[in-house]
């Protein structure tokens, strides 16, 4: 027997929904892509001297 998950209406399968759209985090542009992947996964963090940094959290690259 296969398990299916019942749609809102409690029959047939569940809707297809996209993924949660990232939020905007303020202080970092929004078309803001790592060089390395071209992920949108960046966090921005402080580097050496008080300099602004980033990093993408999907594959490490590190850059300013």
């Amino acid at each position: 027997m296969s398990a299916t998950v019942p749609g809102e209406d409690g029959t047939g399968p569940a809707p297809v929904r996209p993924p949660p759209r990232a939020e905007h985090r303020p202080g970092v542009p929004g078309n803001l892509q790592c060089p390395a992947c071209g992920s949108a996964n960046v966090a921005q963090v402080l580097g050496d001297n008080g300099g602004v940094s980033y990093v993408c959290t999907a594959c490490g690259h590190i850059w300013s």
